[in-house]
């Protein structure tokens, strides 16, 4: 522990005091926070089942910054090293597209034994696994369509993956101990206006109820349902809407999942988290930063993710809600990307558990807007940066840009020879 960092901490904490928030104790909650790391970060989405085959679906992953990792090892590799730079215990985001074998299998025909090596991984790093079956990036997926698609022999292939995904999810919950989220999100739509909406939307739900026709034990998986807005190839018309996952979520008791990167521009995440709140049985989240649609840009500590921290903390929902990642950018250091991404999304939480909360509550029960604004203000001023210094120094990960000189290092002993293996190659 140095000094500067252990006496600016002291200091930060007796005027948090002042205004009765206690730091010890916001030290305390966010040590208990998990974030979920997706492993996607770490490859430009290629994964490894078809890693030279086309990235569809309505996504897309820009730039050709060096080092990518292409095998499994490689991707393990790249996340230690992230998670070492992040203070805190987590989760690491697989998709299905990730599985780790030398046999030569289909998305239909996955096994939990295919990730064996994820599961001994996770459980020797301390760390849980989440979930997502791969409806994209792969033939499979004709005219933009998978469940949603009319013809049932398509629908029946997916069928299979999703029913496959979720006996993986639930083998890497019980051989982590740590309950496994599997997210679906389906980019199923259309490019231009359809005559029929309904439909593709009736058997999206049909096909989804028989894939969660078996009861599995929630101590070790949890499903969730994402929707999106549009997507590349999509723009018209996406059947999995938020309405339609909403609906689903609801009536299904599944999780549903909010990407800050899927609604309508003048729309956020964070104004619907209380909402979903009273009436769902818990929210996955996969924060992002959408630039003008959903880019998935790495997550910097803008307005809407310190906004979304605050709905969480404020209204008591940690225990409610799953907080995961999802952006991917090929244009700087991925590893770099995974840590400022994560330390983020932790600093917005935390800077949240430092406000006086009850006190504010009170100032809006009695109408008392002006000093509601006038405390809320004062604390943009308030020395959030050192309690999380601190923390970082408790968890032994690196303080301020200190960690950059790791990924610098890291990025030309490991990163730029890969680069040129693959160039070689």
């Amino acid at each position: 522990m140095t000094k500067t960092v252990e006496a600016r901490y002291e200091e930060a904490k007796a005027r948090y005091a002042e205004i009765g928030v206690n730091t010890d104790e916001a030290l305390k909650k966010i040590q208990e926070v998990k974030i979920s790391m997706h492993c996607w970060q770490g490859d430009d989405v290629k994964g490894f089942l078809n890693p030279e085959g086309e990235l569809t679906g309505g996504i897309m992953a820009t730039g050709d910054y060096p080092g990518a990792a292409r095998t499994p090892d490689q991707l393990r590799q790249d996340i230690e090293k992230a998670l070492s730079l992040i203070p805190g215990s987590h989760k690491i985001n697989l998709h299905a597209i990730y599985l780790d074998t030398d046999e030569a299998v289909d998305l239909n025909q996955i096994e939990p034994r295919h990730f064996e090596k994820w599961a001994d991984w996770a459980n020797e790093q301390g760390v849980g696994l989440d979930f997502n079956p791969t409806f994209f990036s792969h033939p499979m997926m004709k005219d933009g369509m998978t469940l949603a698609h009319p013809d049932q022999e398509v629908r029946d292939y997916w069928i299979e993956h999703g029913k496959r995904s979720r006996k993986i999810a639930e083998y890497l919950g019980k051989e982590t101990g740590q309950t496994c989220i599997n997210n679906f999100w389906m980019p199923d739509g259309m490019k231009d206006n359809p005559i029929d909406r309904y439909n593709p939307r009736k058997r999206m739900m049909e096909s989804l109820d028989e894939i969660f026709a078996e009861d599995l034990n929630e101590e070790y998986t949890q499903e969730a349902v994402e929707s999106k807005l549009f997507g590349i190839g999509a723009e018209a018309y996406t059947v999995g809407s938020h309405e339609f996952y909403m609906g689903y979520g609801l009536t299904r008791d599944k999780l549903i999942c909010l990407d800050a990167g899927h609604f309508h521009p003048t729309e956020v995440i964070s104004n619907k988290l209380t909402s979903l709140a009273l009436f769902s049985k818990g929210i996955m989240l996969h924060v992002s930063r959408p630039v003008r649609w959903d880019s998935d840009h790495v997550v910097i500590m803008d307005d809407e993710l310190q906004e979304i921290g605050k709905e969480i903390v404020r209204n008591d929902l940690l225990a409610k809600t799953n907080i995961g990642l999802d952006f991917f950018d090929a244009t700087i250091n991925r590893v770099a990307a995974w840590v400022i991404g994560t330390r983020n999304t932790q600093k917005a939480l935390l800077k949240a558990m430092l406000e006086p909360i009850e006190e504010l509550k009170e100032m809006e029960l009695d109408l008392d807007y002006t000093k509601r604004m006038a405390l809320t203000e004062e604390l943009k001023d308030f020395p959030y940066a050192d309690v999380w210094n601190y923390f970082c120094e408790l968890n032994n990960a690196p303080v301020g840009m200190n960690w950059y000189e790791e990924v610098m290092d890291y990025e030309r002993d490991i990163l730029s020879a890969r680069g040129k293996e693959m160039a070689h190659a």
